[in-house]
């Protein structure tokens, strides 16, 4: 049960090497179970029991359920991120070197584990902009799926300080060698994938993504690896979570966005108003005004799902003595006192009850106190849309490589509490406690 799970999250990540290609997924299996795509532009005409979804930009998306009874109703809201750090291809992108390689130009995207992406095998995908014959612009996705690149580190007789600590240097250290003498054209490849005249491409935006397969290893098969479980992991078992719960009297929302890597501050991060536009217009659309948008808020939750630091086996000193959380063990709720993460005494009782209910093993995760941690999305969009949250993750180690290590149980841990969640409605009192009803 376990390792089918781990396997198919897996093969999730594995097909969907860019954010664009993680949403165009998401997309499609939301659209086979019958979700009805809505456009920003256009007129949004919702029916009760419905299920539906919007996309911002390709590469951030927001599907949501309208429950059959939501007279009075809540949002349900799990969100998490679709990027991960990586290294993106600038407009020029070839550099000739003394007439004998080619090499491509890149810059880096997140704060990534430099050494991870040397002497291995990548490849380029994400999407581009094509001219099409009536002359509109079309996005296209593109992956060159082929052992392409790779970034050589220096030999250790060139660089005898390489395992006493290195500062890499992003444009010169990290750029990956495309083409040796005869001059590659790396657009007229991605021409040649799509069958389109390289004339007709507009524009682009193409990332290096590693090669290596995903893994499930250990004594017992207990572990995975892959590039992008920091956050695929988290979309996949939010997913999974959403389509099989039902709720008829909430709106139950799966919110991925992009952008989170870099700080959320885009037209699709989770500082933008996407989330804030999406749940104002399912709100007018079902009749309903500013007073029970405001109350429905009040009556909602949100999961904030972004992966969490496994103690490390080599390295336990970097992590806090009882706070701290392992592979397979359960879902991690991650606190902060100083708010990078949104969790308080209330909304972790809350989580508590669902993982109790979903028979769900829960860690919890606080850094040490003289370590500044990483932020996530859960407060930058509460500051949009204010309702009571929790952040949360799976547990997972060598966060930021380009091959991540996570626990084979944690995903099947993550779906039954998404699943749980899903299927609950938050009730705020008249005496102001929180009810958690099925």
């Amino acid at each position: 049960m376990y390792q089918k799970v781990a396997e198919e999250m897996l093969s999730f990540i594995q097909k969907n090497p860019t954010a664009f290609h993680t949403v165009a997924a998401l997309k499609a299996a939301l659209q086979e179970q019958g979700y009805c795509e809505l456009l920003e532009g256009g007129r949004w005409n919702l029916e009760k029991g419905k299920n539906y979804l919007v996309c911002r930009n390709d590469s951030s998306i927001i599907a949501f359920q309208v429950g059959k009874e939501v007279e009075e109703y809540g949002f349900n809201i799990a969100a998490s991120h679709t990027d991960s750090p990586v290294f993106k291809l600038k407009e020029k992108a070839e550099m000739a070197v003394s007439g004998h390689y080619t090499k491509l130009n890149t810059e880096g995207y997140g704060g990534m584990i430099c050494s991870s992406w040397m002497d291995r095998p990548l490849s380029v995908a994400g999407r581009v902009l094509v001219r099409q014959e009536n002359g509109a612009i079309a996005t296209v996705l593109v992956d060159l799926d082929r052992d392409l690149v790779l970034i050589p580190n220096v030999a250790i007789h060139m660089n005898r300080s390489a395992n006493d600590g290195y500062a890499f240097n992003k444009q010169v250290d990290m750029l990956p060698l495309f083409a040796g003498q005869e001059k590659g054209s790396l657009m007229a490849l991605v021409a040649e994938e799509l069958g389109v005249e390289e004339s007709r491409i507009l524009g682009s935006d193409l990332y290096l993504y590693n090669r290596d397969r995903p893994a499930v290893w250990g004594c017992g098969g207990e572990f995975v690896s892959s590039g992008r479980l920091d956050d695929q992991q988290c979309v996949f078992a939010s997913l999974r979570g959403f389509l099989e719960a039902v709720n008829p009297k909430s709106v139950n929302v799966l919110a991925c966005f992009d952008n989170e890597e870099v700080g959320s501050g885009t037209k699709q991060g989770a500082d933008s108003t996407f989330l804030y536009d999406v749940l104002r217009r399912i709100n007018l659309a079902l009749g309903k005004g500013e007073e029970d948008y405001l109350r429905a808020l009040a009556s909602s939750f949100m999961l904030s799902a972004d992966n969490a630091h496994a103690v490390h086996p080599n390295h336990p000193e970097h992590t806090d003595a009882d706070n701290c959380t392992y592979m397979n063990e359960g879902v991690v709720v991650k606190s902060h006192a100083g708010q990078k993460y949104t969790s308080d005494g209330m909304s972790i009782a809350a989580v508590k009850e669902l993982a109790a209910r979903a028979q769900t093993p829960l860690q919890f995760f606080a850094n040490r106190s003289d370590k500044l941690g990483g932020s996530t999305l859960g407060n930058i969009a509460m500051s949009h849309v204010s309702v009571k949250c929790v952040d949360i993750g799976l547990p997972q180690l060598a966060m930021h490589s380009c091959y991540e290590t996570a626990g084979v149980k944690d995903t099947w841990y993550m779906i039954q509490l998404m699943k749980e969640f899903y299927s609950s409605r938050f009730v705020e009192t008249a005496a102001g406690e929180l009810r958690i009803e099925k």
